[in-house]
């Protein structure tokens, strides 16, 4: 961990910061659409952007990584996806990734969320808790392996059915 790491909410003066962040983490991603940075700006027109569950990681005071939440929902209840979280390549490796992800569940399960889903690297997600979402009855709206698709339970029962994320996601 890096000890000059501060971790906070975004603010608008970010944003630009932020896109290019976003930007640079995913260019050289082995699984990108290379489209996360415009998924940023598309998720902050919707109702459910979630700018408290939105963080930047600052070292020095440059943003060296980002990471955001937004609300989806599994039947009529109420979760948050994690998606992109990003850290630029030289301050990769370094905990600053776990640390967002961690901010994030801290502060989401003051709310009445009920878990957190991610697609991505079940090496790298199950570090920071979670489990692989098909033994939780939590299915993917779109085909994917199924140890790709996780969840963090904030609650010890969790709601099952297939995710419905925002429409700045695209159609599933």
């Amino acid at each position: 961990m890096i000890e000059t790491l501060v971790i906070r909410t975004e603010q608008l003066r970010d944003f630009d910061e932020i896109r290019a962040v976003v930007k640079t983490a995913f260019a050289g991603a082995e699984h990108t659409d290379g489209d996360e940075h415009n998924l940023v700006d598309r998720l902050r027109c919707t109702e459910e952007y979630l700018p408290e569950l939105s963080f930047v990681a600052e070292v020095k005071g440059e943003i060296v990584g980002y990471a955001m939440f937004s609300q989806i929902n599994i039947g009529m209840s109420k979760a948050i996806a994690l998606a992109p979280l990003a850290v630029l390549p030289a301050f990769q490796n370094k905990g600053i990734g776990r640390a967002l992800i961690e901010t994030g569940h801290r502060k989401a399960k003051e709310g009445d969320f009920y878990c957190s889903v991610v697609l991505g690297s079940p090496e790298y997600y199950s570090g920071s808790g979670y489990l692989p979402a098909l033994p939780f009855e939590i299915e993917a709206p779109f085909e994917v392996p199924a140890q790709f698709y996780m969840v963090f339970p904030f609650k010890s029962r969790l709601p099952h059915g297939t995710v419905r994320y925002s429409k700045a996601f695209g159609a599933f």
